[in-house]
């Protein structure tokens, strides 16, 4: 009986494949079969959060299960990025009430937001998932956009990005210094996507390709555009918090962008030797001045161009240190070859 039984399923599975495939084919697309799918959520005193988070995923991943879009061996990951409040019991107790569901990987201390998320995808690579969408524990990325990646990885995508339709929700400060920092890194010649922040999905060839990065400052939101592959988009409207508070203010905003800036573009360094020239040049400018002024005897001591010059070669002799030395730090870290993280437990 339980032979005949497991041959049905099997002919089911068959003929739900070859119907999928006959409706892609009719698109001229050919299309996968589901995937076992892993959310990695990277959490940092998310403890307010968590439960509300993993009820709407739970929901989801129902969903995505009845509807034929995943596998049902599919599963959720939080990643615990040292918090200081009960985020990892809380975590611990929703992998207690349903263990297929809910994992766990808790880092033995904090590494920041692109680490956590980082050692969340090499755990799930390592449980050979097919494809993995990364989110926030925040809810503010709608997880009903992650039906239209599963259907663009389905259809051949390998990296498929969720990105914002509006900033509706940002405030005017937010919303023009987040559009100030993709132009920013656009004419540096970065590689990024505008109004995406980590909410994505990544097949397994990906997140394969991914593993061989080894560098200890991640940028991911450049580093996955760089990998290549076969690309989507899938628009969502960004939400409000569903609990808990914002983990990023604005100087962890700003130490971000400059990590952004400094681990994929040298052109501040270009930059320096041009201003360098420049200021060569406008001391070429100001010493004939002066020797003609003092062959033609109107030669004045001038306190204020004194001091204007000393100001401004001062400002950039300490700009360009400030700027050489961010990169000559990046340099200090990646030969230490220390590891991006140190995982305690997992679950």
């Amino acid at each position: 009986m339980t032979k005949l039984r497991t041959a049905f399923d099997y002919c089911v599975d068959t003929l739900l494949d070859m119907t999928h495939d006959m409706e892609a084919n009719g698109r001229g697309v050919q299309m996968r079969r589901e995937p076992t799918l892993a959310f990695v959520i990277p959490c940092f005193n998310e403890e307010a959060a968590l439960h509300v988070t993993a009820d709407v995923l739970k929901k989801k991943m129902i969903q995505l299960e009845d509807s034929q879009a995943v596998a049902r061996d599919s599963f959720v990951i939080f990643v615990d990025d040292g918090s200081r409040d009960k985020t990892w019991d809380v975590i611990a107790s929703l992998h207690e009430k349903d263990p297929s569901l809910f994992r766990g990987v808790k880092l033995a201390h904090n590494r920041g937001h692109q680490n956590a998320l980082f050692a969340g995808l090499m755990q799930a690579l390592s449980m050979n998932v097919d494809a993995v969408v990364s989110m926030d524990a925040d809810l503010q990325d709608d997880p009903n956009a992650v039906d239209g990646m599963v259907q663009e990885y389905r259809q051949g995508a390998e990296i498929v990005y969720g990105v914002r339709d509006n900033r509706d929700t940002d405030t005017a400060f937010k919303r023009g210094t987040a559009h100030a920092f993709y132009s920013l890194m656009k004419w540096l010649g970065t590689e990024t996507v505008p109004d995406h922040a980590d909410y994505r999905l990544m097949s397994h060839t990906a997140l394969t390709a991914l593993s061989q990065y080894k560098e200890s400052n991640l940028f991911l939101r450049g580093l996955v555009p760089s990998l290549g592959f076969k690309t989507a988009k899938v628009y969502y409207k960004r939400g409000t918090r569903v609990a808990g508070e914002s983990k990023y203010p604005l100087k962890k905003m700003v130490s971000f962008a400059v990590e952004g800036v400094t681990s994929f573009s040298t052109k501040p360094l270009s930059m320096i030797t041009g201003i360098g020239l420049f200021s060569v040049f406008i001391g070429i400018i100001m010493l004939i001045y002066t020797l003609v002024s003092v062959f033609s005897g109107h030669a004045v001591a001038g306190w204020g161009s004194i001091m204007f010059s000393l100001w401004i070669l001062g400002g950039f002799i300490l700009l360009a240190l400030g700027i050489t030395g961010e990169y000559i730090a990046k340099i200090y870290m990646e030969v230490k070859a220390r590891p991006r993280y140190i995982i305690e437990t997992t679950i």
